[in-house]
């Protein structure tokens, strides 16, 4: 709950007024912010309701499975697949991919018309429009180019370099994602991106930056050793000390609390996937 109200509505703010915005009259810096802050948005918002869904589904006795492994760690778009919407990417493997022989076939042009096939379909599922569908096959083409040559570059590039590509990457899919029925527009706004028009006016809102931060700590530091081990001591422990128990219920107990208060002091409360 903290994900979706702490985090993602203060990112979908900050992008709502951006994309909302004339595109002609963005400068470069204005433009990053906005993908910055719908970028997170769109995963706090989507892994932080899942969550819940989860939480609440173990109060009534359903195990239902992990929907997101820290994708922006991810060190290619093929390992970026097998750590968001995990639930989407196993549906569409066994019921899509393997049927049409997946990595068992004859030739590599039957493999990449797979995996093309595949991710145009995982775009349209999301809806009957234009810019659903050049996302599909946005990420399909670099799935395809990770099996040519693009991890074996990416690795050699090294764990830092590779994560940084991977991400930049995954913002401008979600460029195409987000703006729906005019591909136009969303030319404009990658022209808004690398115009290289940077300013100083930072049109945020005041609790932006400190969450920001908050966001993008909590989505790379698994990446590092230390945070695969945090990470692991909190998710992957079947029991804990009293102490830990004790420790655990006061941080989620506060979380609630502000998570509460937020809730009831805003009317802004979007939510990406209800139409999904």
């Amino acid at each position: 709950m903290a994900k979706k109200v702490l985090i993602a509505n203060v990112m979908a703010e900050q992008a709502k007024i951006i994309f909302e915005s004339d595109f002609h009259q963005l400068s470069a810096t204005t433009a990053w912010i906005g993908i910055l802050a719908y970028t997170m948005q769109i995963y706090f918002d989507f892994s932080g309701y899942s969550d819940m869904a989860i939480g609440l589904g173990k109060i009534m006795g359903f195990h239902f499975p992990e929907n997101f492994n820290s994708p922006y760690s991810s060190k290619s778009i093929t390992e970026f697949w097998r750590r968001w919407h995990m639930t989407l990417g196993n549906f569409m493997r066994d019921y899509l991919y393997i049927p049409l022989g997946g990595n068992r076939v004859s030739s590599k042009s039957r493999l990449y018309f797979n995996l093309a096939l595949v991710f145009i379909l995982s775009g349209f599922w999301h809806g009957a429009s234009w810019n659903f569908v050049v996302w599909g096959a946005f990420h399909g083409t670099f799935l395809i180019l990770d099996r040519i040559f693009l991890v074996k570059l990416l690795n050699r590039l090294g764990s830092v370099i590779s994560i940084a590509i991977t991400f930049l990457i995954v913002m401008m899919g979600w460029v195409i994602f987000h703006i729906e029925d005019d591909m136009g527009q969303v030319w404009l706004y990658f022209d808004r991106l690398f115009d290289f028009s940077f300013d100083a006016h930072f049109r945020t809102l005041q609790n932006f930056w400190p969450l920001f931060i908050v966001a993008a700590f909590f989505s790379f530091f698994p990446a590092l050793s230390i945070g695969k081990k945090m990470q692991d001591f909190v998710y992957n422990r079947n029991s804990y000390s009293l102490t830990t128990n004790g420790m655990f219920l006061l941080v989620t107990v506060a979380l609630f609390l502000l998570s509460a208060s937020a809730v009831t002091s805003s009317g802004f409360n979007p939510f990406i996937y209800f139409r999904f």
